[in-house]
């Protein structure tokens, strides 16, 4: 009975340790949880505010209107580059154009005086013109320079002021529709003032790719 007695009390020992060893290790594992989450502040619960939007709104600025005023390419103004050089124009009388060439010439200073002829190839012939190089009138200056055609005022004061030694005038071979006196509405054909050389050569003075490279 004694033996019995012993062995429950033994037993009632153990039992008693592992309760109180459970009770001691319970809450020291809850606070080693818990010490290992994160704080849990107001500010975590709070959910993150959306970022405001603003709109702008483009407004369409009028800009101001700027009035184009075209440049006419036929100046009205009169000219002087031609103003102490006196020439005779010879032409036919019927010829329009030849009229309108004297006018541009005057206009810029030249004093011309026409001669309406019967055959104008003579005077082209006394002068030098090759016939590849002829047109409508031949104007020769009082020191005896040619200009063959539709040669606008500006070269001619350009080769007068210095003539090249071995050069007897200019030509614009045909009638070039834009040339001076050769004016049709707006249209304009290209086309090269000729050197006339004594030795019957010709060689490219200046080539006239718009109307404004006549002025």
């Amino acid at each position: 009975m004694r033996r019995y007695t012993n062995r429950f009390i033994n037993a009632h020992h153990q039992i008693s340790g592992r309760v109180l060893s459970a009770i001691v290790v319970l809450p020291l594992s809850l606070t080693i949880v818990a010490c290992s989450q994160p704080n849990a502040t107001a500010a975590d619960a709070t959910p993150a505010t959306e970022p405001s939007i603003t709109t702008q709104k483009t407004e369409l600025v009028e800009q101001p209107q700027v009035e184009i005023t075209p440049v006419s390419v036929h100046s009205d103004t009169q000219s002087t580059i031609l103003r102490n050089v006196s020439a005779t124009v010879y032409k036919d009388a019927n010829c329009g154009c030849c009229k309108e060439w004297v006018s541009h010439a005057e206009d810029n200073g030249l004093s011309a005086v026409a001669h309406d002829v019967a055959d104008v190839s003579l005077f082209k012939d006394r002068y030098g013109v090759p016939q590849q190089m002829r047109s409508c009138h031949t104007t020769v200056t009082t020191d005896g320079f040619v200009f063959e055609g539709h040669v606008p005022a500006k070269h001619i004061a350009q080769f007068l002021k210095n003539p090249p030694s071995d050069a007897i005038g200019l030509a614009v071979p045909g009638m070039p529709v834009g040339s001076p006196g050769m004016e049709y509405q707006d249209k304009f054909m290209p086309y090269k003032v000729m050197q006339l050389n004594k030795d019957g050569t010709t060689e490219v003075y200046a080539t006239i790719e718009s109307p404004q490279q006549q002025i």
